[in-house]
C-alpha cells in the first residue's frame, strides 16, 4: 500500500482554484502535461481550444480595450494567487464559550486571513460587510509588495511593524496614493469573492474618496450584471462649521452579487412613516387597509369577475381597474378574514349590476407583522437616530469612554442582516474594527431567534498613546473589539432573556507561521543532527490544538464546528463535529488508540507521521481501518493523512 498523504501545510492556491473553477464549465478545453517540478502528469489548459470555444470573444492585444488600471495591477494580480505558509492559532484564553460558540475573531492582515480561509470556506459565506480604510491620507493601508523579500527592508520604509503586520499610512503626499489603495483593496476582494455562496452578497462602504475607483474594481472582480444597487445614507447632519462648498452629509455602500440570478426578492423592514400607515386593528393587531382594485388597462376576465357585498349587490371593476386576486386566491382571502367591504360617497372604482358607480370599496388588510417592502437606494433615515451614533454606540458599551472613533451604526448593519441574511448564514467581516457587524448580527439574531454566525478580521494596529482607548488599557484594535463584542453580548442576553439559545460567544485565532519548521532544503544542507525534522517537523511552542486547527484548515473543514477530546492509552484523540474529522498527534499509537478513532465512524483521519515507529505499523493501522470501517484501498488513501 503507498504511503499516506501529507497535508499541505499551505493555503489555497489560487492559480488552481481558477483551473478547476475553469474545468467545471469547460473541460474540453484541458489536455494532460508533464509538471517540469514533479516530474508528474498535470493538468493544463490548451489555449487554442480556449479560444475556439469562446469564439470571437476574445481579444489578443487589449491596448485599446476599456479597463480600469493603476500601477500596481498586475503585482495585484498575481499577489492574490500566491499561496502562503501561514497557519491560524488558536487563542482560548480570550474566546468566549469557546466549546459551543460557532463565531470566530481573527487578528492578523486580511489578505492572509482570507487566503488561509479558503479551503474551509470556499462558496460558505453568504454575506460580507466591509467598511475599509477610506483613503483619507491618515488610515493604515496594508501593503502587500511582496517583491521585497528583507524584512529588515520593509521595517525601515515603514512597510511593517515590529510585529511583522505589513501595514503603513497612505498619505496624500505618496505618488502612488490611489494605485497603492486600489491594490490593497483589489486582492482582498478578489479573494474574499471566493468564499460568497451562490447567493451571496458583498457589501462595501465608502465615501466620494474612491467611490468610483471600488465601483470599477467590484464591476471588474463581481461583474457589472451582479450589481445590485448603491445604497446611499445620512451619515450626518448639515449642523457645524459651513463647508466652503457643499456639506457631504451622505456616503455610499456598494452591493454586489457572487451571481445576481441567485439572489432572492429582496425585502427590507418599513420605515417609521410607513408604519404609521397601519392605524387599524382587530384581534389580530395593526393592519392597514390596501385597495383590492387598481388601475390596469388589462382585459384579463379572471381579475375583473363579480363580487357579492355585503348588502347582496354585486360589484365588478370599472373600465380599465382589475382585482389584484384571481377568483381562487380572492375566496382564500375572504375566508381568513383579510377582505374588508367599506361604503363610500366618492366615486367608486367598482360598478353594480347596473353599471353605475357602486356604493361600495373593497380592501385588503395588510397586517404589521408582514409589514415589509422593497428596499430602497436612500437608507430610510430613522435607522441613523443621531449623528455619530455608531461612536455613540461604542461609548455606551465602554462607560461613557470615547475607545474608538468613526465608528458605523448598529442600526445600519442590523438593517442589512435584515435585507441579505437569515436563519444559520455566515457572514463576513474583515474590516472588522471595533466589532459593529458581531453586534448587530448578534442583536438581530435575539430578535428573530435565528443562529447567523459572524467572522471578524481585524489587523491587530496600535492605539495611539494618548488616546482614550490606550489610557483604558486596550493597547490594540483588536482588544477593544474583542471587548465590545463580550459586553454586547451580555448586554443583549440581558435584554433578551427570551432568547435562551443566542450565540454571543467567539472563537479567537492568530495568524502565525506555519506549525512546521522549514524542511524545503537539500539534503547536503542537512547534517545528521538535523535530520529528525523530516520524521518531527513540528515547531516546540505548538501544542495539539495548534496542529488540529492547522489541519482542519488544510483539509477544507469549518474552524468553528464543535469538537471533543478522550484518552486512550496515554493517548489524546480529538473528534470534529461527531466525526468529521479525527485526529491523534500522540508518538507511539496503540491499536487500542486506532480502534477507538475508527469506532468514532470518521470522514477524515490524520496522524503524525513521526507516530509510526515503522512501515509494518502503518500498515497494520491501514487495514485496521478498512476492516472497521469497510473502507477499500481507495478510502484509506482519501480518508487518511499525515502531517
Amino acid at each position: 500500500m503507498e504511503r499516506p498523504e501529507r497535508l499541505s501545510l499551505q493555503s489555497a492556491d489560487g492559480a488552481q482554484l481558477n483551473l478547476d473553477a475553469l474545468y467545471q464549465i469547460a473541460p474540453s478545453c484541458f489536455t494532460e502535461a508533464t509538471d517540469p517540478k514533479t516530474g508528474k502528469i498535470k493538468r493544463v489548459v490548451n489555449f487554442d481550444v480556449l479560444r475556439q470555444l469562446l469564439g470571437d470573444d476574445t481579444v489578443e492585444d487589449a491596448t485599446e480595450a476599456y479597463e480600469f488600471n493603476w500601477v500596481g495591477k498586475q503585482e495585484a494580480r498575481a499577489e492574490v494567487l500566491r499561496p502562503i505558509n501561514k497557519t491560524l492559532r488558536p487563542v482560548k484564553e480570550d474566546s468566549v464559550d469557546w466549546d459551543n460558540t460557532q463565531n470566530l475573531y481573527i487578528e492578523g492582515d486580511n489578505l492572509e486571513v482570507l487566503k488561509l480561509l479558503q479551503k474551509s470556506y470556499l462558496g460558505k459565506v453568504k454575506m460580507i460587510y466591509i467598511d475599509p480604510p477610506y483613503n483619507t491620507g491618515n488610515d493604515f493601508v496594508y501593503h502587500d509588495d511582496s517583491s521585497r523579500s528583507l524584512e529588515e527592508e520593509d521595517f525601515a520604509a515603514g512597510n511593517i511593524d515590529e510585529l511583522g503586520n505589513r501595514y503603513r499610512k497612505n498619505t496624500d503626499a505618496n505618488g502612488r496614493f490611489h494605485s497603492e489603495w486600489c491594490s490593497m483593496i483589489y486582492t482582498r476582494l478578489m479573494v474574499a469573492r471566493s468564499l460568497l455562496s451562490d447567493d451571496g452578497v458583498i457589501l462595501i462602504s465608502i465615501d466620494d474618496c474612491e467611490q468610483e475607483h471600488i465601483k470599477a474594481i467590484c464591476d471588474e472582480i463581481y461583474g457589472s450584471r451582479n450589481r445590485i444597487s448603491t445604497f446611499a445614507w445620512n451619515c450626518s447632519t448639515a449642523g457645524g462649521i459651513r463647508p466652503k462648498h457643499v456639506s457631504k452629509t451622505h456616503e455610499y455602500i456598494f452591493a454586489y452579487a457572487k451571481d445576481i440570478d441567485n439572489v432572492p426578492m429582496l425585502w427590507a423592514p418599513l420605515s417609521e412613516g410607513a408604519q404609521k400607515m397601519y392605524n387599524e386593528k382587530d384581534e389580530k393587531g395593526l393592519f392597514r387597509s390596501k385597495e383590492f382594485v387598481f388601475k390596469n388597462s388589462s382585459t384579463n376576465e379572471n381579475q375583473k369577475y363579480w363580487i357579492t357585498c355585503p348588502d347582496g349587490t354585486k360589484v365588478k371593476p370599472r373600465q380599465g381597474y382589475i382585482y389584484r386576486f384571481v377568483p381562487e386566491t380572492f375566496e382564500e382571502a375572504k375566508k381568513s378574514n383579510l377582505v374588508l367591504f367599506k361604503t363610500t360617497s366618492n366615486s367608486s372604482t367598482l360598478i353594480d349590476e347596473d353599471g353605475q358607480p357602486a356604493k361600495w370599496n373593497i380592501f385588503i388588510k395588510k397586517y404589521f407583522g408582514d409589514g415589509l417592502g422593497c428596499p430602497s437606494s436612500l437608507l430610510p433615515k430613522d435607522i441613523i437616530s443621531m449623528y455619530n451614533k455608531g461612536t455613540q454606540d461604542v461609548q455606551d458599551l465602554f462607560d461613557g469612554n470615547r475607545v474608538f472613533e468613526n465608528v458605523k451604526p448598529v442600526s445600519l448593519i442590523h438593517y442589512f442582516t435584515r435585507v441579505f441574511s437569515s436563519k444559520e448564514d455566515a457572514c463576513l467581516d474583515f474590516f472588522s474594527g471595533s466589532g459593529t457587524t458581531a453586534h448587530a448580527i448578534m442583536q438581530r439574531n435575539s430578535e428573530d431567534q435565528m443562529n447567523r454566525k459572524f467572522i471578524l478580521v481585524q489587523l491587530p494596529e496600535e492605539t495611539p498613546e494618548d488616546s482614550d482607548a490606550y489610557i483604558a488599557g486596550y493597547k490594540n484594535i483588536c482588544e477593544i473589539g474583542k471587548e465590545r463584542i463580550r459586553r454586547a453580548g451580555k448586554k443583549i442576553k440581558e435584554e433578551h432573556p427570551e432568547a435562551k439559545d443566542l450565540d454571543i460567544g467567539f472563537r479567537v485565532f492568530r495568524v502565525d507561521e506555519s506549525n512546521f519548521e522549514d524542511v524545503e532544503r537539500t539534503p547536503k544542507e542537512y547534517n545528521q543532527d538535523q535530520l529528525d525534522l523530516f520524521l518531527n517537523n513540528v515547531k516546540s511552542d505548538r501544542d495539539d490544538l495548534d496542529l488540529l486547527f492547522g489541519c482542519m484548515l488544510d483539509w477544507g473543514v469549518k474552524l468553528s464546528l464543535p469538537m471533543s477530546s478522550e484518552e486512550v492509552d496515554g493517548k489524546m484523540i480529538y473528534t470534529v463535529n461527531d466525526g468529521d474529522l479525527v485526529a491523534c498527534f500522540a508518538e507511539k499509537v496503540t491499536n487500542s488508540v486506532v480502534k477507538a478513532m475508527a469506532d468514532k465512524q470518521p470522514l477524515r483521519v490524520i496522524f503524525r507521521d513521526s507516530c509510526f515507529e515503522q512501515d509494518a505499523d502503518k500498515i497494520n493501522i491501514y487495514e485496521t481501518f478498512k476492516q472497521l470501517l469497510d473502507w477499500s484501498d481507495e478510502n484509506v488513501k482519501n480518508n487518511i493523512r499525515v502531517i
